[in-house]
C-alpha cells in the first residue's frame, strides 16, 4: 500500500475576523462575536466581504458591548429583520488588508487545517479551531482516526511546554498532551 504524499494547506486567501450573532435593536445592528485583536482592529476596515455568498457589507459605525464583543451598523442592512437573516453570518478581510505580522505573531487561520503530531512522531489529528476563553489560545484537534469511544476533539494550550512548533504543514504538541 502506496501513502498518499501530504499536501500543505495553502494560506487562507480571505481571513475570518467576525460573526455575526444576531440583531441588536430595531434599526438593523447587528451583535458580533469578534476573532481578532478586538473592536479597534475591525474599524480599521469599512467593508467586508459576508459569508460564502460574496455579499459586501460597509460599515457605517462599531462599538464595543463592553462583554468582549461589538455591535455594528452596516450601509446595507435597513431594519431589524434584515439585521436577523444574517445571524451565523462570517466576516471576512483579504489577508493583504491585514497588516504585516511581527516575529513570532501569526493569524489563528494559518493553523486551520495543519496536521498534527506529537513529539514522538505520532500523528493525532488536525488542526480544527483556535479558541481563547480568556487565558491563553487554545487549538482544538479533530482526532484522526476517530476513537470509537470517547471524545473524537481534544484540545491543547498554545503554550510553549504543550506546542512545541509549527511550520506551513504541521504542528508538533508534547506527548504529555495528546489525550489518549
Amino acid at each position: 500500500m502506496t501513502e498518499t504524499p501530504v499536501t500543505p494547506p495553502a494560506r487562507a486567501e480571505m481571513i475570518e475576523l467576525a460573526a455575526i450573532t444576531g440583531a441588536h435593536g430595531v434599526a438593523g445592528e447587528v451583535r458580533l462575536k469578534l476573532f481578532g485583536e478586538g473592536v479597534e482592529a475591525l474599524s480599521q476596515h469599512k467593508s467586508f466581504t459576508a459569508g460564502k455568498d460574496g455579499r459586501v457589507l460597509t460599515l457605517k459605525k462599531i462599538r464595543s458591548d463592553n462583554k468582549g464583543g461589538a455591535v455594528a451598523r452596516f450601509a446595507e442592512v435597513a431594519g431589524r429583520n434584515e439585521a436577523e437573516k444574517l445571524r451565523g453570518t462570517v466576516l471576512m478581510v483579504p489577508r493583504e488588508a491585514l497588516p504585516d505580522l511581527a516575529e513570532g505573531e501569526f493569524y489563528h487561520a494559518d493553523l486551520l487545517g495543519l496536521e498534527a503530531f506529537t513529539d514522538a512522531g505520532d500523528r493525532v489529528g488536525t488542526v480544527v479551531a483556535v479558541e481563547n476563553f480568556g487565558a491563553t489560545d487554545v487549538i482544538e484537534i479533530v482526532r484522526e482516526p476517530p476513537p470509537e469511544k470517547g471524545t473524537k476533539t481534544f484540545m491543547v494550550p498554545l503554550i510553549d511546554a504543550a506546542v512545541i512548533e509549527w511550520d506551513t504543514s504541521r504542528l508538533v504538541i508534547a506527548a504529555d498532551f495528546a489525550e489518549s
